[in-house]
């Protein structure tokens, strides 16, 4: 054994599920190395023996070179002694290990595999769950781990005997896939009515015929079941529309690819990236005039949203079908997506007229992502499908392990331990009980994935969020209350690895203020553990409380009344003539009927119904993102807004609406009147910054909350700031909304934590 050492080589992160170990079995053959590889329940372990340059070349190649899917956190390296082993072998997975794997997410169907889909003379043929070490479903069917297919739900599915060689073959890229099968020895597609009556013929040519008959169907995906309906056909859509109980809300719409996507909208580069890519998130993109989807797919919006095929069903479903067809969530709006098959032929069985199914259990409920393309970067609005439970590595550690059980709408929790951040899948909003169970129910389940026991849990200091009553109700931990918007910055710079202090400006509908009023227009000087209010848009009262959310003609008649402007001669006074004076009254009156608000959220709400594009709203944020749909983009002036300096700095957001006001009363065009709010509002935060950085010296601002999906207000304020030297930062990896508050809740707690250590 003259000349050869042995190495144990420990290998943490995402490196399950990704095909690491073939990879290391390719790599120790190449090298002439002996040894074995394995799973356990802390990652990947190899150990490796032969000449001292080999083994290094081997560490390094793990560090440098992982698959595409990988991502190695850390890689251990210990000196045993040599056994004299000859050849390198993988070995059965091992329950112990420290720590525990980070789960990887699901992964669009690879090119590979799509050959074999579409290729006659290959044994997958049209099989719908052909799948390889490198695509296929992960988080979605994972029940435990390590990872290996008796902790997943393709345990209940024994390989055939050419699936099982090809799952021990080295040289195959089906080695150690967890989930590989075929028409053998698979899951089996099929098509029924939702009484359970199964449909003779081939599903998928069945089920596309239906849909061009304008049929809606429940299509059974990774990580739930959709709803599909012809995006041409506008009666399927308004039906089901109708069903859903979405009224005003796009929808979005799978294309078959690339061309068919240009041919509905605008495309550059970056989000031509983010469709063909192993995530395959919809995508918010400008609509093309005359783009041929029915009127009903998206009201009221310029853009599309817009995915490809991520499975090989859709796939398949759209080779058959020529069209787009629209893929919503399967539920009703505000429920959780429905996921096991019983509970969805109950749920869906009103809504759809055909289930498309299989009987591969899901274990894990996941919507589909959606991100927007700003500065050639994403710009996530709902982090789920591909990116779930994805973890961030941070590099400040967490004292403790802490549960941040996230905010009330777009519901989050994140777990974290070590420098690691786990945020889960989107889940919804709280107020419907089911989507509070599947929340519990989720919480529960990622503990057990990820082995972290929290310590401490963070919670949002609305004391009626039932978020923070969950976090409240638990037993052996520590809370830590974390204020809204501190949150929402604090996501921004743990996404950016930036400590601060910098001046966070978090814009958004909602937040508990700790001065007990509602916030959501905020400028802080902010670092992880804590913040001071350095300025705020004006605050105006709230007629009626979360009810002026639901009718923003409320919030057009309060911030009228604050400016002093009389409603005459406005159309929106004349649409809401007999009960102005009671809203007036109570915005006169204030208290709690009429809280005080300096949201940025409530602001737009007024705003776009002063300018007649809706007194109501049926889905959270329609009315402002509606103004951001009107805006002219060519047109350049906005509106000159008073800044005040002091502490705080006060952006005199009733200046906006006089001006939007007179240029109605003038006839001046919704679209310039939307366009020349926007540029004033962005130049007013622009204006207010420079007074906090003039004050505290202070050249790193992070732009956070839900009211900066607005592209239009986002470049706009971005823009400015940097062409006066101010370095920006937007959020790229989780959502700038209430979906990435866990993230901020964990990472503020934490810091806390170190601070009084």
């Amino acid at each position: 054994m003259t000349g050869r050492v042995r190495s144990r080589i420990q290998v943490e992160g995402i490196v399950q599920g990704v095909g690491f170990r073939p990879f290391v079995h390719a790599l120790a053959s190449s090298y002439g190395l002996a040894g074995l590889v394995g799973n356990d329940a802390g990652g990947v372990f190899i150990e490796a023996e032969g000449p001292p340059s080999a083994v290094k070349a081997l560490v390094e190649a793990v560090r440098d070179q992982a698959p595409a899917l990988a991502v190695v956190e850390r890689v251990s390296v210990t000196p045993v002694p040599p056994t004299g082993a000859h050849g390198f072998r993988i070995v059965p997975s091992r329950a112990t290990g420290a720590g525990r794997p980070l789960i990887p997410a699901d992964v669009a169907t690879c090119d590979d595999c799509l050959a074999e889909l579409f290729d006659p003379a290959d044994r997958r043929h049209r099989y719908p769950f052909v799948n390889c070490t490198g695509c296929g479903p992960r988080f979605t069917i994972i029940t435990a781990v390590p990872y290996d297919r008796a902790t997943t739900t393709m345990a209940g599915f024994t390989m055939c005997a050419r699936c099982a060689q090809e799952y021990r073959d080295p040289r195959d890229r089906r080695f150690h896939a967890q989930p590989v099968c075929c028409p053998g020895c698979g899951p089996e597609l099929t098509l029924h009515t939702p009484d359970g009556t199964r449909l003779t013929g081939d599903p998928v040519t069945e089920a596309a015929a239906l849909l061009a008959d304008g049929a809606v169907l429940a299509v059974k995906g990774l990580g739930g079941y959709h709803l599909a309906a012809d995006a041409a056909h506008d009666t399927a859509v308004t039906t089901l529309r109708a069903r859903k109980r979405r009224t005003g809300k796009p929808f979005a719409i799978m294309a078959a690819d690339l061309p068919a996507v240009r041919r509905l909208c605008e495309l550059d580069d970056a989000a031509a990236n983010l469709l063909t890519g192993p995530r395959r998130p919809i995508v918010l993109l400008p609509r093309r005039p005359g783009a041929p989807v029915a009127p009903s797919v998206a009201p009221g919006s310029r853009e599309l949203g817009v995915l490809l095929p991520y499975t090989p069903l859709h796939h398949l479903l759209a080779r058959l079908f020529a069209r787009p067809y629209v893929l919503t969530s399967g539920n009703v709006s505000g429920e959780p997506i429905a996921y096991e098959d019983e509970d969805a032929r109950r749920r869906l069985g009103g809504i759809a007229d055909a289930f498309l199914g299989h009987d591969r259990p899901i274990h894990a409920p996941v919507d589909d992502s959606v991100v927007r393309v700003f500065g050639g970067a994403p710009l996530p609005v709902r982090r789920a499908r591909g990116y779930a439970p994805e973890p961030l590595a941070l590099p400040w550690p967490f004292p403790q392990p802490v549960l941040a059980c996230g905010a009330q709408q777009k519901s989050t929790f994140c777990l974290a331990k070590g420098r690691h951040a786990v945020i889960s899948q989107h889940l919804g909003d709280l107020d419907d009980h089911r989507t509070l169970a599947a929340y519990i129910t989720e919480i529960g389940r990622l503990r057990r994935l990820t082995g972290i026991e929290p310590a401490v849990v963070a919670h949002d200091l609305h004391p009626e969020y039932l978020s923070t009553k969950h976090a409240l109700d638990l037993d052996g931990v520590e809370p830590v209350g974390v204020q809204h918007h501190h949150a929402h910055i604090v996501s921004c710079l743990a996404e950016h690895a930036e400590p601060g202090p910098v001046i966070g400006v978090a814009f958004d509908g909602t937040g508990y203020g700790a001065d007990g009023t509602i916030w959501g227009g905020e400028l802080l000087v902010a670092d992880l553990a804590g913040f001071d209010r350095a300025g705020h848009l004006e605050q105006v009262p709230m007629p009626g409380g979360a009810t002026a959310i639901r009718q923003p003609w409320r919030m057009a008649a309060a911030f009228l009344h604050a400016a002093g402007e009389p409603a005459t001669g406005l159309q929106v006074y004349a649409r809401n003539a007999a009960a102005w004076p009671a809203v007036t009254a109570l915005a006169r009156a204030g208290g709690p009927a009429a809280p005080l608000t300096s949201s940025a959220g409530r602001l737009f709400d007024a705003v776009a119904a002063l300018a007649g594009i809706g007194d109501t709203v049926t889905y959270e944020g329609q009315a402002a993102v509606e103004l951001e749909q009107h805006a002219d983009r060519s047109a350049g002036d906005g509106y000159p807004v008073t800044v005040t300096g002091g502490r705080p700095v006060v952006i005199r957001s009733t200046d906006l609406v006089r001006a939007v006001a007179a240029d109605l009363r003038q006839g001046v065009p919704t679209a310039v009147v939307a366009a020349r709010f926007h540029h004033g509002l962005a130049a007013a935060v622009a204006s207010a910054v420079r007074l906090v950085a003039e004050d505290t010296g202070l050249a790193t601002v992070a732009l956070s909350g839900g009211v900066f999906a607005n592209l239009l207000l986002l470049g706009g304020v971005a823009d400015r700031l940097r062409g006066d030297g101010f370095r920006v930062l937007t959020h790229q990896r989780v959502p700038g909304n209430d979906g990435g508050i866990s993230l901020g809740q964990a990472v503020a707690a934490a810091a806390r934590l170190r601070t009084r250590s």
